[in-house]
């Protein structure tokens, strides 16, 4: 197949209407799971491709965010720990992803008994190939390029996912600090730089907020 049109720098492309989205994703299999990390907890890609069980505390409702897939032509495929200390995070999942994710755990505990493979391990991934390989990040985006494209958004790349949760958070007002570190960059303003056009131009909450305090 093409590769999808690129888009232009700076051109964001966000997921207005969620639940419709969802249940596109829902339909589309493999794609599901992965798809709904990256909506509600802005990971990158390569977070999502080597996330581990151990690293998913689903009572508490947590992921620790430690490595990333990196390919070298040198290596083939890698794990990697995050380039800044920013990177090494925790996330608190949403009530929504919490029943995804014991779903998909469900699923392959389901699966493993089939094949006669035992219980899941901390190390197992979340995502792998029937090996319990890796995904290899290129063929899941070109995966993704198909998907985008039989739904008619060629321009959504996956990483447009992460945006969109950003700007979910941004729209409800979350402050910029949290969305930071959830999203793990090393400083505020990197947040700020990507997402200056996401937030309101007019200032009428301040206002309202002085009238708050005075009122």
């Amino acid at each position: 197949g093409k590769s999808p049109p690129k888009v232009p720098e700076g051109e964001m492309v966000i997921v207005q209407d969620v639940p419709a989205f969802i249940g596109e994703l829902k339909a589309s299999g493999r794609l599901y799971v992965p798809a709904m990390l990256a909506l509600f907890t802005g990971m990158r890609r390569n977070e999502v491709l080597a996330l581990r069980w151990g690293r998913v505390d689903l009572d508490k409702g947590v992921i620790q965010v430690r490595e990333a897939l990196e390919a070298t032509l040198a290596h083939g495929i890698r794990f990697k720990t995050p380039k800044s200390k920013a990177g090494r995070r925790d996330i608190t999942l949403p009530d929504i992803l919490i029943d995804v994710l014991c779903e998909h755990r469900k699923a392959q505990l389901e699966l493993r008994l089939r094949l006669g493979a035992g219980r899941l391990h901390d190390n197992d991934l979340l995502f792998a190939d029937i090996d319990g390989n890796p995904i290899l990040p290129t063929a899941f985006s070109t995966r993704w390029g198909e998907f985008a494209e039989r739904i008619g958004m060629p321009a959504l790349t996956f990483h447009m996912l992460r945006h969109t949760h950003a700007s979910q958070l941004i729209d409800q007002g979350v402050d910029i600090i949290t969305i930071s570190r959830r999203l793990g960059h090393a400083k505020p303003d990197i947040t700020l730089r990507v997402y200056a056009h996401r937030f309101q131009k007019d200032d009428s909450k301040a206002a309202a907020a002085i009238n708050a305090i005075m009122g």
